[in-house]
């Protein structure tokens, strides 16, 4: 089978085109022909060598759609999706024709949908939906701010949380974009000029409910001091590739001057 092999980490032509074997299967696991994936920031991570946990040579890829092909308790031909549990990481993953996952995070489904547009699905839709939930307890009537809105996660967050009820702010460092997250429903786009808080406190004067964090931690205390007292933050993008906060116990983060108190890594 063909499949893409990262032998260790480093720049892009460190990713090698490469005929493998197929995946024997092994009980409680699932061999899956790979009709479509996802590509992740997780694998970019991976691929410069700042993820953990890592062996190598692997075959990248955090999540896969297509049809069982042996395997499990499942119908071969039955379609399915899978993601992270290991996989790209500890064992090879869907940037393969086949990959072999724990029968466990073998998810079935139909749908007649091109396979293009159902591997742009499950990672971003669970993320997006776990953040707003699990991660923010998000409820009808609130409001959310997503900082790096015009990411793919930036849309699909957006476009759950009205279907929650929430009226949604986004972020985007483009001007040229502000008009694309109104299409995608946003009710007030907003300029990154690195004082969102700012911009926050003058549409929600005592600031926003919740606040995802996309970018990561050179904008974390922004968006900290845009969002409420007992507001919560989510912290799940690192679309800035940098991990430490500066000063992190320095007046950066103001909990006590009205920022939130929750935050939810």
């Amino acid at each position: 089978m063909r499949a893409v092999v990262l032998r260790e980490p480093g720049p892009v032509e460190n990713l090698h085109l490469t005929d493998l074997p197929v995946p024997e299967v092994k009980p409680g696991w699932v061999r899956i022909a790979v009709k479509a994936f996802g590509l992740n920031r997780s694998e970019l991570h991976t691929r410069l060598g700042l993820a953990e946990g890592v062996t190598f040579p692997r075959v990248p890829g955090i999540e896969a759609v297509g049809v069982v092909d042996a395997g499990g308790g499942f119908a071969p031909g039955q379609q399915v999706a899978t993601m992270m549990g290991g996989m790209g990481r500890t064992f090879d993953g869907g940037y393969a024709e086949y990959t072999l996952v724990p029968e466990r995070q073998v998810i079935p489904f139909r749908s007649d949908l091109p396979w293009y547009v159902i591997g742009q699905v499950p990672e971003t839709l669970q993320t997006a939906y776990g953040s707003l939930t699990t991660g923010l307890d998000l409820q009808r009537g609130q409001t959310l701010l997503i900082r790096g809105g015009t990411s793919a996660l930036g849309f699909a967050t957006a476009t759950l949380a009205k279907d929650l009820g929430a009226t949604v702010l986004a972020t985007t460092r483009q001007p040229e974009r502000l008009e694309i997250l109104r299409a995608h429903g946003v009710d007030h786009p907003l300029l990154d000029d690195g004082d969102v808080a700012k911009q926050v406190r003058e549409i929600v004067p005592g600031g926003v409910d919740a606040a995802l964090e996309l970018v990561g931690t050179p904008t974390l205390p922004d968006t900290l001091r845009a969002t409420r007292v007992h507001g919560t933050v989510c912290f799940t993008g690192m679309l800035s590739n940098q991990w430490i906060v500066k000063d992190f116990l320095s007046d950066r983060l103001p909990s006590r001057r009205g920022a939130a108190d929750r935050l939810w890594w």
